[in-house]
């Protein structure tokens, strides 16, 4: 998988969020590889790219651990989905959840069918994630998140750790690398350690072509 998180940036809302949406469409069509792409904007951008999305995946940056009701300025993930969210990224470092909370959501996402991509900082807690099934598990680093660092070759020991120890802890569920991920290599290096794809945001958010360069993560994935 390669799961790109838009963020707040300014550079990645609206129209700009249509392009970013078109390219990675096009890259697939052009590759003809079947490699899962998810893109996560804005919450008001949902609606807009789920329409026109055809096989890239859009997903929520959060949700909350509710139910419909009197929640002023909560994410309700009936809301998302109804705006066509195939899934939704929990527990991201900028937007922290407390493992009870994770509990809660992931099973609340899965009642409705949404993908969970859960966040975590370590191996430690990647293993304590994966007892709650989620779908994916991202290990990201806060320290090298946005530093165009990437994780899979300044820590391959933490990738590395992670796979083992969520494999043996929960075989089903899949491990993604995150923080810093910026090049083709990078991705090649994440799987290489064993990594089932990577997310990143910057690296394309913020990039001036979003088609080249989720051309060039893409060759990451070719062998």
């Amino acid at each position: 998988m390669l799961a790109i998180n838009l963020k707040a940036y300014k550079e990645a809302i609206g129209e700009s969020a249509i392009k970013i949406l078109e390219a990675a469409e096009k890259v697939l069509e052009e590759s003809g590889l079947n490699i899962p792409i998810v893109i996560a904007p804005q919450y008001t951008d949902i609606y807009p790219l789920a329409k026109i999305a055809k096989r890239v995946m859009i997903f929520a940056q959060h949700m909350d651990p509710i139910e419909p009701g009197a929640f002023t300025g909560h994410v309700l993930s009936d809301a998302i989905k109804e705006a066509g969210a195939k899934g939704v990224i929990l527990n991201h470092s900028e937007k922290q959840m407390s493992i009870e909370n994770i509990e809660k959501a992931i099973n609340i996402a899965k009642k409705l069918g949404l993908t969970t991509i859960v966040c975590a900082n370590d191996p430690v807690v990647a293993e304590a994630i994966s007892i709650l099934n989620p779908d994916y598990i991202a290990v990201e680093p806060p320290e090298l998140i946005g530093t165009g660092v990437s994780v899979s070759k300044a820590k391959p020991d933490v990738v590395k750790n992670a796979v083992e120890w969520v494999k043996e802890c929960n075989p089903k569920v899949k491990v993604l690398v995150g923080a810093g991920i910026s090049s083709k290599e990078d991705v090649k290096k994440a799987l290489e350690l064993g990594a089932d794809g990577v997310l990143l945001a910057s690296a394309v958010a913020k990039d001036k072509n979003p088609y080249v360069k989720i051309k060039e993560l893409i060759e990451g994935f070719m062998k």
